[in-house]
């Protein structure tokens, strides 16, 4: 029977769309496999998922799609996110087990990827943990077991106490994933579970190159994050990128308008502002990044959202300063709602990003040579933001304060200002110590996939060790 792999992402549109670029790499340099993921859904992101696959099985992508029973959540955790996703894949796994065994019967599973991890799902194929952010936060979770055993409080209430962990700079409690916050939430007690479980897996596949994050992955492979039992292999395959049209399923209007303004703008004088799927802000903090913009005097590409609900059309008339567009209409683009991050990235006219530091982000911005801005939003977002400051030197963090009229933290004008300037005036030494880093790193990630490179020999241990007796 032919080989196969089954990948098993978690729920949300996003691991689909990661688990979907994991599975086509697979396929790129072992195109003898074959390949089926494993199709989970959350309701705010069924729709979305569905035309995504529906898009990916035209463009004759060879990845089959096995679809398990659907999960009726009682309404109080359906209205949770975080409950939501913890339960689903608790209550999938059954159907986990009675997927791998149909899909037994027509081809020999050589391996189960799955990013939804539980328990070990079936005694005789190889399990293996993707993990979808970055080293940085693997670490993070591999210690979580030793940090929890050393306190009895939860990392919201620790306020600002310096966290040690395992090859990363000393992190504030407050830094701290969201899921991991509050030791009572289900998402802590998931992830505190998946560590517990990790060393007993075949291995763990990150999204990283040794060299964006080497003293991280030194300090996982010598086992100083694993304390009581022996690592798994840890197997760094990056980095590999979701393509701009994979990402723009589920706009009604996607419009590439903003790449023939790119093309009339100078090399590298665009700074691209862009926060991701879920990256919305109130009114106010609208108004000051649009102040800022203006009296920062730099060429600007702004991808702006709704800010009660993310996916609905802004009325940017409102949501601006009265006059804005117009006064900066010959340097400046606002784009509604999405943007073709990756095509745009890669543009010879822009010279900066100001990103809510998601993973998939960071990689667009290090295999295109640009420096960063960082203004974390949520997940593990705070502490990405830490490690590209002060560990990988690739960004400058965008401060904070409280605002004197509402409860909100804003991010003032003049603080955009600032790091907008920093970024792209000439003149500025941190700025281009950070151009010249990432330039760097540009050339590190494409060294890493060639052949002999750090991932390319990691990708090819991960395939070996699928084959029987390794």
């Amino acid at each position: 029977m032919q080989e196969s792999v089954v990948l098993c992402p978690a729920p949300g549109f996003h691991h689909m769309v990661s688990m979907v670029e994991f599975g086509k790499l697979i396929l790129r340099h072992h195109p003898y496999f074959k390949v089926t993921i494993l199709v989970t859904t959350m309701p705010p992101d069924a729709a979305t998922t569905s035309l995504y696959i529906d898009t990916i099985s035209q463009i004759n992508v060879p990845i089959s799609f096995f679809t398990l029973p659907s999960i009726d959540l009682p309404q109080s955790i359906a209205q949770s996110r975080t409950e939501a996703f913890v339960e689903i894949i608790r209550l999938n796994s059954a159907n986990v087990v009675d997927a791998l065994g149909a899909l037994s019967l027509t081809s020999t599973v050589v391996a189960l990827i799955t990013s939804a991890f539980h328990v070990a799902y079936h005694p005789h194929i190889p399990t293996y943990y993707y993990f979808t952010s970055c080293a940085s936060a693997l670490s993070v979770i591999l210690y979580l077991p030793t940090i929890h055993d050393q306190t009895s409080k939860s990392f919201k209430d620790l306020d600002d106490t310096l966290l040690h962990f395992p090859g990363l700079p000393p992190l504030k409690a407050s830094e701290m994933p969201d899921a991991l916050r509050d030791r009572d939430d289900p998402a802590y007690r998931y992830f505190l579970n998946v560590a517990s479980c990790l060393p007993r897996l075949k291995g763990v596949i990150v999204n990283t190159f040794d060299s964006l994050e080497p003293h991280v992955i030194k300090a996982i492979i010598d086992g100083a994050c694993v304390v009581s039992e022996t690592t798994p292999p840890i197997y760094r395959v990056g980095p590999f990128i979701v393509q701009a049209k994979d990402r723009a399923v589920g706009f009604s209007e996607v419009s590439f308008d903003c790449l023939a303004w790119l093309d009339s703008q100078p090399q590298r004088s665009v700074v691209f502002l862009c926060f991701g799927r879920r990256g919305s802000f109130s009114e106010l903090q609208l108004k000051e990044m649009a102040i800022g913009l203006e009296k920062s005097n730099h060429r600007f590409l702004w991808v702006v959202k709704g800010p009660l609900n993310p996916n609905t059309e802004p009325d940017l008339e409102v949501l601006l300063p009265e006059g804005f567009l117009e006064r900066t209409k010959d340097r400046g683009m606002v784009v509604k709602s999405w943007a073709p991050q990756s095509a745009i990235l890669s543009h010879d006219s822009v010279g900066g990003f100001v990103t809510h530091c998601g993973w998939n982000s960071v990689l667009e911005a290090v295999t295109c040579g640009v420096p960063m801005a960082a203004w974390p939003l949520y997940a593990e977002q705070r502490m990405n933001s830490i490690v590209l400051v002060e560990d990988m030197k690739l960004a400058t963090p965008i401060e904070k304060v409280s605002s004197s009229s509402t409860s909100e933290e804003l991010v003032s004008a003049g603080e955009l200002e600032k790091r907008v300037r920093l970024l792209m005036d000439s003149e500025s030494e941190e700025g281009k110590g950070l151009r010249e880093r990432s330039l760097a790193l540009k050339a590190m990630a494409v060294e890493a996939w060639t052949s002999g490179g750090s991932s390319c020999a990691s990708f090819s241990k991960m395939v070996a060790s699928w084959k029987p007796g390794y």
